[in-house]
């Protein structure tokens, strides 16, 4: 792989660079560069603002609004957008159910919901972990019994879904659901695409350890699912699933990010002092940080090899399950090398400073850098969890590349 960009990449880079710097709004990029919570009309404000332009959807096919990008533009496209700190791109619509839609959905299944992906228009939330079936999926409960109706076939729902990221806000569920009690619990599971405005659906939020409403548990009574919201055929849903994670474990790494919150840390840590010197100059700190960074690096390289290959046609594989382990490594380890770096400056957990208000509930002294450090190192311990867990993924390694 020739890892040098050529002039065409770079003359790309410049047109993508100074189109965020017209176009992303000061208060969005200081929300990201800051650690500070995005509100729901921020995520939205942004996707509209890529919408507009022909760049919410970068990865699609061009029949489907898709901007053509390659594999190296797409790689640029992702790094500067991280950073420059924009909001990020929920994936839920646009990288994990439209490419199970464009792949497996029917064609008035693809008109309906794919032009409402791009434009934002529609917020989708997932429906795959339950009380007892988080990593080991094939497990689930949620049941749908298909009954006849006087206005056609339908699917009666019930159960339970739980960490439904951001369900509170969704106009439209990705859900798996079982159709069919087999001896082989991968079979029988069904993709189904539900309203969330549909009679018997309740949302419940879950409070995280960074005080934080982002996720959610999701219940079912006797909610009707047209038939024709099932995406494929029936029972076939594992299969679908299946290629949904690989697409979202490849965005897990989020390679971008990570090397924005290094340039975070090592400015904080040249800002902090330690024994009359900077904490960057302290020699075994800087060896953390320096691993740290010779991991990103490696990462990266992997990132552009998995990626190249998706742009020659070819889905993402057990490949996918690498990058998200060693992604969500990264940024877990950066979160703690930052929080290590502010010390006892960053125990101050004010809500409205997260907020975006930098508004105190006292006259105390806040370092404004490190004030969010401790919520985002809680929220980031999820990170080797969701998606499929990191030792869920070492199975998936050893079967599948290993032949273990």
């Amino acid at each position: 792989m020739d890892l040098n960009y050529s002039d065409a990449d770079n003359a790309f880079r410049g047109t993508v660079r100074d189109w965020l710097q017209a176009n992303l709004p000061d208060d969005l990029r200081f929300k990201v560069l800051n650690h500070r919570r995005l509100a729901k009309e921020d995520i939205q404000r942004w996707h509209r603002a890529l919408a507009s332009n022909g760049w919410s959807t970068v990865a699609w096919p061009v029949e489907w609004g898709g901007t053509g990008w390659n594999a190296t533009q797409r790689h640029i496209w992702e790094e500067e957008c991280a950073s420059a700190g924009t909001p990020m791109v929920l994936p839920f619509g646009v990288a994990m159910v439209a490419p199970v839609i464009m792949k497996f959905g029917n064609q008035a299944q693809k008109d309906q919901y794919l032009p409402r992906i791009a434009s934002g228009e529609d917020w989708w939330c997932q429906g795959y972990s339950e009380p007892g079936s988080g990593s080991d999926l094939a497990s689930l409960k949620t049941r749908a019994e298909r009954v006849a109706g006087a206005n056609g076939d339908h699917y009666v729902v019930n159960g339970q879904k739980t960490w439904t990221t951001l369900g509170q806000y969704a106009d439209m569920m990705f859900c798996l659901v079982r159709t069919e009690q087999t001896d082989r619990r991968q079979e029988g599971i069904s993709f189904l695409l539900m309203d969330m405005k549909t009679p018997g659906i309740t949302v419940r939020p879950i409070i995280t350890l960074d005080e934080d409403h982002e996720v959610n548990e999701v219940f079912f009574d006797n909610v009707e699912v047209p038939v024709a919201n099932l995406v494929g055929e029936e029972g076939k849903g594992w299969t679908y699933a299946k290629y949904l994670l690989g697409h979202e474990r490849t965005g897990i790494a989020a390679v971008g990010r990570s090397k924005r919150e290094l340039g975070f840390l090592k400015r904080l840590a040249g800002e902090q002092v330690k024994n009359g010197k900077p904490l960057l100059d302290d020699p075994l700190f800087a060896a953390k940080v320096a691993n740290l960074e010779i991991e990103l690096m490696a990462l990266e390289m992997t990132v552009l090899r998995v990626v190249s290959q998706e742009g020659a046609r070819k889905g993402p594989g057990p490949e996918a399950s690498m990058l998200k382990i060693k992604g969500t490594e990264i940024q877990q380890a950066l979160s703690e090398l930052m929080l290590e770096a502010a010390g006892p400056l960053a125990m101050p957990f004010d809500q409205p400073l997260l907020e975006g208000t930098d508004v105190t509930d006292d006259d105390s002294p806040v370092d404004m850098d490190v004030a969010p450090l401790a919520p985002y190192y809680f929220n980031f311990r999820k990170t080797s969890i969701y998606g499929g867990s990191n030792e869920i993924q070492k199975n998936i390694i050893s079967q599948m590349i290993l032949g273990l």
